[in-house]
């Protein structure tokens, strides 16, 4: 998938598809940004800012990364992924802040889990 394909895609399922569908499932968040924050959390394997340096985060996400999110919108929205522990991880790493590395991968680990 070309690059503006792939930007597309992340704006279709962020903006439009993912909010259309999440009162309807019971998701605890309903707003685009939230759905960008989740999923480019998962996909960074920790709080996106972290991994991203410029904004808007999916036009300077490298490609590799935004597919992966990319790929976990469309398994949420297919109901093969799970939005709810996504949620509940992409919050935890932000609390913990400046964790140590080794708690930074525990998390990591527990979330390929939920994958």
């Amino acid at each position: 998938m070309s690059r503006a394909a792939l930007e597309a895609r992340w704006l279709d399922l962020t903006r439009l598809a993912l909010p259309a569908v999440a009162a309807a499932r019971g998701w605890p968040i309903r707003a685009d940004h939230c759905f960008q924050r989740v999923l480019l959390d998962a996909a960074c394997g920790g709080v996106w800012y972290d991994r991203i340096a410029g904004r808007p985060a999916y036009a300077h996400a490298p490609a590799p990364l935004l597919a992966e999110a990319v790929r976990l919108g469309e398994a949420v929205l297919a109901g093969a992924v799970a939005l709810a522990p996504l949620n509940r991880q992409s919050l935890a790493w932000r609390r913990v802040g400046q964790a140590s590395l080794s708690q930074q991968s525990a998390s990591s680990e527990a979330l390929h889990r939920l994958l």
